[in-house]
């Protein structure tokens, strides 16, 4: 990964900010940049407390993203304090700390009043890809209303900032998409967070077994301190067989892929039982054979999907009634002066026992 330091002039003027901006294939700076501004009346401007790394954000670092140019401020989780609200905006004021949504929408088009939030025609997901994101001291939040969530002045940052993707992700496009029920064998392909976030909000429905598989030992004993039943590594390509086995071949109800490779497709669709479901929750930079000569006459059903953040209130309330602990998540803490250390630190989680590093931002010196 190629790191550099700029300074794009202004030095102490209030009107630049420090942000980690994408240069191309693995490349990351964190520089000056002019602090956003009110551009439409349903816009708010937000001073970032607490933001995160996504897995996604490795996937854009690696070219999987390639919609995303070079000069983007990277960034879709934040935890922050409304600076500035237009003129439009009804439900936020000044001050008011708030969760940010990695989904912008409108609220009105077809899409928004169906609950895909993430295919809005004027929305979706926009932070840290088609406009600038949360990894900066300041952020613009188009259509705030709707992308903003108040939190209690004394709320977590770090608990409150695993609600801006992991934990809707990890239940919207894993959980709940694999409909997953009373008595059901579920199996999570891939620990990372939106695997683990899968895994912690599978249990609210009461399966029978939950079995994680991955590469890194580290990551299966966290899965197993988080409430998997069993754990499959699968370093030595053996994983399925080992699925297998343990449900006296059977297959389980339903598998998560969590990862976004063919290697970790390829293990869901050979241990997915008959009448069973795939929910892909990983994001592919590459094709995967779909198997129908074996899954053909499986009575399957497979999911797709980008996560909408309707589940975002609900999960709140979780979080702040103690019911669901997001902050088990969090594994490093960084600085903002340190972003790239954090980025080499999520990129090398296997070596650095790393889960979701957050980023705190005390408004930097410059």
């Amino acid at each position: 990964m190629k790191t550099t330091t700029k300074h794009a002039g202004g030095g102490n003027n209030i009107r630049t900010m420090k942000a980690l901006v994408f240069q191309g294939h693995h490349g990351l700076a964190l520089v000056d940049k002019p602090k956003p501004t009110i551009s439409e009346a349903t816009d708010a401007i937000v001073r970032i407390t607490t933001t995160s790394i996504c897995g996604t954000d490795l996937h854009i670092l690696n070219g999987d993203v390639p919609a995303i140019t070079p000069g983007r401020i990277l960034g879709h989780e934040g935890v922050g304090i409304v600076e500035e609200a237009g003129q439009g905006v009804l439900g936020f004021h000044k001050g008011d700390k708030v969760l940010i949504s990695l989904i912008t929408s409108c609220g009105r088009c077809g899409f928004c009043k169906r609950g895909m939030y993430s295919h809005c025609c004027s929305g979706g997901w926009l932070l840290g890809n088609k406009i600038d994101g949360t990894q900066a001291e300041y952020v613009r939040i188009p259509f705030a209303d709707t992308g903003l969530h108040l939190l209690p002045p004394r709320a977590d940052d770090e608990a409150a900032v695993m609600l801006s993707c992991t934990l809707p992700t990890g239940l919207e496009c894993g959980t709940l998409s694999g409909h997953v029920k009373p008595g059901d064998i579920v199996a999570i392909v891939g620990a990372g967070p939106v695997g683990l976030a899968a895994l912690l909000t599978a249990q609210l429905y009461s399966p029978a077994e939950i079995v994680m598989v991955d590469l890194d030992d580290n990551r299966l004993k966290v899965a197993r301190s988080f409430g998997a039943t069993k754990t499959v590594n699968s370093s030595d390509g053996r994983a399925a067989e080992r699925v297998m086995s343990l449900t006296q071949n059977a297959g389980v109800d339903v598998a998560i892929e969590a990862v976004g490779l063919p290697a970790t497709f390829d293990i869901c669709q050979a241990i997915v039982a008959p009448g069973g479901r795939i929910a892909n929750a990983g994001v592919h930079g590459k094709p995967v054979d779909l198997h129908l000569e074996r899954l053909w006459a499986s009575n399957i059903t497979l999911t797709t999907r980008l996560v909408d953040a309707g589940t975002t209130p609900m999960l709140l309330k979780m979080v702040q009634s103690g019911r669901l602990d997001a902050k088990k998540l969090v594994s490093h803490r960084f600085d903002l002066s340190e972003m790239v250390k954090a980025y080499d630190t999520f990129a090398h989680a296997a070596k650095h026992h790393a889960l979701k590093v957050v980023i705190k931002n005390g408004i930097l010196r410059r």
